[in-house]
Parts: C-alpha cells; structure tokens; sequence
C-alpha cells in the first residue's frame, strides 16, 4: 500500500504577509496546508481563522496544523499544566486537523512532565483533535534517550520527528544511537524536515555540497519515518519543510543578512522530497 505525503508550509518567517496573501502563495506553490503559531487576540489570528474556515468549506483536504506554544514563565508544574490545557482547548475550538505542541520542560522532573503529557491527552480525548509533540530543545523531548522512558510509559505517544534538536544536543548525526532513534521513529506521525548539524539545528544552506552527509542522514530518516507509517496502515503522512527565518537561519557578521533565502529553500526542500519518495515510490 502507497501513503499520500502531503506538505505543510509554516508561516514562521512569513509574519510579514496578510493571511490572504500567505495562503494564496502556498497554494500557489502547491502545499497542502501550513502549521501556524496563532497569537491569543488581534487582527491576525481572526483573520487566519476566517481565512482556513472559508477554504476548509471547498476543500476539507487543507491541512491546518496550530501549534501549542507558551510563554516563558517561572509556573510551578500546576500552574503551567493550567495555561497548557487553556491553549489547547482553545486550539481545539478551530477544528485543526492536529495540534503540534512544544510540550513540558527540560527541567521539570519526570513525574512532572508526565502530568503535563497526561494533561495534553485529556485535551484531547474531551475534544477529539491529536495533540503531537514535538521533538524539541527545552521541551521533555529534548534529547533522544531521556524521550525513551516517556514512550515506554506513554506507548501511544505520537510525535512531530524533528531530529535537529538531538543533533544539536548530542553534538552528533547520532550515529552511535541508532537504536535510539529506531525506537522514537515508531512514534514519529508528522515530520519538521529541516536539516541541522552537531552544532545548530539548521544549516545554512542544506543543497550545499558542505552538507551532503547531513541531508543524507536526515533523508534517511524521513524514509524510515515514512516506512514505518506505511506499515502502521496509515494512508497519509504530512512534512512541514522547516527551515526558519534569523536567528534561526544563520546570518552574517554586522548586517545580519540571512544567508540563504529561507522561503526559498523550504520550496526546494518540498520539491526535493517529492522527487525523492516519488522515485522510491516507483
């Protein structure tokens, strides 16, 4: 059995365009939906939900994908779980086909990450809408073998697979923790594919003969990821191709001018996989 890929463009690095003009450009360049953080008021937000509402009703195939982020705060665990769960069933209202969330803190202590996990999957049994977390910096899932003990408790945790953040914490392309990695990948239902290194997670330029093992190695575990799922049964898998503005993108000295154009290469990074599991597809 095939799996339809479907790809996501992320607003991030795209704040400057009205939600119109935003969407149009993705469907122009032949996306399937966007993942968006959506700020609690103002003119943006009501006017992005409008926007996805309106296309959802000619075509239910658009993919909306909000993400659950908070601010920084110094919350006891209570006090977080209480923001989180506002956010999400917030969220949920907008009937998103998922919610992506930067759940938990690399400092809160197990038991107390597993309250904030508990928390997220209530949401999202009340509510009936997925809630995925990301793999990610400061977050509970923030480095590949502490992740393990939170899947093992948690055997129906899915994720959102962005392994640049343990690349970038281990100081390493993982290659001395495959099995690590095979067993997160189990739990990967949506991909960030953008490409990091031992030392940042997002190269400058992933195209650039200087980072050829590093795509590699990425690409290689999209196809895991999406060998898995094809095996689950699953019949569609998104990919957000997410390569982000400054400070994420590295940038030069005194100017700050980007060093690559980062709309740019998240649209080559969209063709580049399409042209990848459409040849492994054949």
């Amino acid at each position: 059995m095939d799996i339809n890929i479907q790809y996501i463009c992320p607003f991030w690095g795209q704040e400057h365009l009205t939600a119109e003009a935003f969407i149009n450009k993705v469907i122009e360049n032949d996306y399937q939906g966007i993942e968006i953080y959506l700020p609690e008021t103002g003119l943006i937000k009501s006017s992005f939900i409008n926007k996805i509402a309106g296309l959802q009703e000619n075509n239910n195939g658009f993919i909306f994908i909000p993400q659950q982020l908070t601010a920084p705060g110094n919350d006891k665990v209570g006090d977080y779980i209480k923001r989180v769960e506002k956010k999400l069933f917030k969220l949920a209202t907008y009937q998103p086909t998922f919610i992506n969330s930067h759940t938990g803190k690399d400092y809160f202590s197990f038991d107390d990450n597993c309250r904030v996990i508990e928390a997220c999957m209530n949401v999202s049994s009340k509510t009936g809408i997925k809630v995925l977390h990301e793999t990610h910096r400061g977050r509970f899932s923030f480095h590949a073998a502490s992740l393990i003990p939170y899947l093992e408790k948690f055997p129906e945790l899915e994720l959102t697979g962005d392994f640049s953040h343990f690349c970038t914490v281990s100081e390493s392309l993982l290659s001395d923790q495959q099995s690590i990695i095979e067993k997160i990948i189990s739990h990967v239902s949506y991909i960030h594919a953008r490409v990091g290194y031992d030392q940042a997670p997002q190269v400058n330029d992933p195209f650039a003969p200087e980072w050829k093992i590093q795509l590699q190695r990425f690409t290689s575990w999209w196809d895991e990821i999406i060998k898995h799922n094809k095996k689950m049964g699953r019949k569609e898998i998104a990919i957000c191709t997410e390569f982000g503005p400054p400070p994420y993108m590295p940038c030069m000295p005194y100017t700050q001018l980007p060093l690559a154009d980062q709309w740019e290469l998240n649209v080559k990074m969209k063709d580049y996989l399409k042209k990848h599991f459409n040849k492994n597809s054949a």
